[in-house]
């Protein structure tokens, strides 16, 4: 099971992008979460298999339709994840 942390900025709140990100991660059989940062970014937790993180990034560097992202930070971590994939509160 490969995890990433995404850190990811432009104009990423306001615009669905969290509720995009549980269903695209549930689609692709996902487990983690999504969260607003209160700096204005999106961050994600992403574990699954290595094919299905490589995709769901890619598909984060779109985003919903209005969103407008500008760059995806990235890194593997060891957190723990729960059984599905959540919104959590903003941090």
């Amino acid at each position: 099971m490969k995890k990433v942390l995404l850190r990811i900025h432009g104009r990423v709140q306001g615009v669905g992008y969290r509720m995009w990100a549980m269903d695209a991660a549930k689609r692709r059989g996902l487990k983690g979460w999504v969260r607003n940062c209160r700096d204005g970014t999106v961050e994600a937790l992403l574990a699954g298999a290595e094919a299905n993180v490589a995709d769901m990034l890619a598909a984060c560097r779109l985003g919903p339709p209005v969103a407008e992202v500008t760059e995806i930070e990235v890194q593997a971590t060891d957190m723990e994840v729960g059984d599905g994939f959540e919104a959590r509160a903003t941090v």
